[in-house]
């Protein structure tokens, strides 16, 4: 493992900063830039050595890259948690403008919703994973959200009420159990994991996170997150009536006043199911 890898990762280790899920990300992104910066020319690096030049040489990097507004803020985070960690704040500019990053944009109306198949869910081998996976395309969980889970718990009959501790932010919230499929994949999911989560005994949340992705990755699953999108798709046109403008439904503009009351609610019902408090987030998910 190279300096600048090793110390990266102690830096991690010593400053356990937000959930276990920021915590990894943080640590991922930091070796990426890492294993960037010593590709540009910049080896001999150590954790000390942060300086402006770095962070500008990574940014150009990333935006000839075409990385998407979200992705490039991610990890400008995760370089101003390193500048300050080392008491080096101002490396890093306060402002992403400086650099030239485009703010985020929430509406696309370019479908991102994934269904999960049959097909995937036979290449992956680790049966935690699978029953994880399912539990995310039925319900729209979050990655986190579907490993930590204690089905057991969860069930309330005619809802799914995730606890705080599951939750992204400490948020728990309450997701209804609408149709014969959620009952089904819920009490097969319930049946496999017992009284427990979906994280093994013998492994911590992170060892099975990264299970997790090896499993997807292994079997070609991409863009899971996309499993979210397709549940906000689909809930989106049971509480309207109609398609999301990001799966070719009409745009707002073209909806009538009684729709756009329509629409708002169920915007602020799909916000609520998938952990967001604000209906604009929506359009993420189902365009606008």
């Amino acid at each position: 493992m190279h300096d600048l890898n090793y110390e990266l990762k102690q830096l991690c280790a010593r400053n356990r900063d937000g959930s276990f899920a920021t915590q990894v990300n943080r640590e991922r992104i930091l070796t990426l830039i890492a294993n960037q910066l010593r590709e540009m020319g910049f080896v001999n690096m150590h954790v000390q050595s942060l300086k402006p030049r770095h962070v500008e040489a990574l940014v150009q990097r990333w935006l000839a890259e075409g990385l998407s507004a979200g992705t490039l803020k991610n990890r400008m985070a995760a370089l101003r948690w390193w500048a300050e960690k080392i008491g080096k704040p101002n490396v890093v500019a306060k402002s992403n403008d400086v650099y030239g990053i485009p703010d985020r944009r929430y509406v696309t109306n370019v479908s991102k919703a994934r269904e999960l198949t049959s097909g995937d869910l036979a290449q992956v081998t680790d049966p935690y994973t699978r029953m994880s996976l399912r539990l995310q395309a039925t319900f729209g969980l979050r990655r986190a959200e579907s490993l930590k889970i204690r089905p057991g718990c969860a069930d309330r009959g005619d809802t799914l009420v995730l606890e705080d501790s599951w939750a992204k932010g400490g948020r728990a919230r309450a997701i209804p159990i609408r149709n014969d499929e959620q009952r089904r994949v819920l009490d097969e999911v319930k049946k496999f994991a017992g009284r427990g989560s979906l994280i093994p005994a013998d492994r911590t949340y992170v060892q099975q996170l990264r299970r997790f992705e090896y499993q997807c990755d292994r079997a070609g699953i991409d863009r899971v997150h996309g499993h979210r999108h397709q549940y906000a798709q689909e809930r989106y046109r049971e509480l309207t009536g109609w398609a999301a403008p990001a799966a070719g439904g009409p745009r707002s503009k073209q909806l009538t006043r009684e729709q756009k009351r329509v629409d708002r609610e169920a915007r602020l019902i799909i916000s609520i199911e998938l952990g967001h408090e604000r209906e604009q987030v929506t359009a993420i998910y189902c365009g606008r």
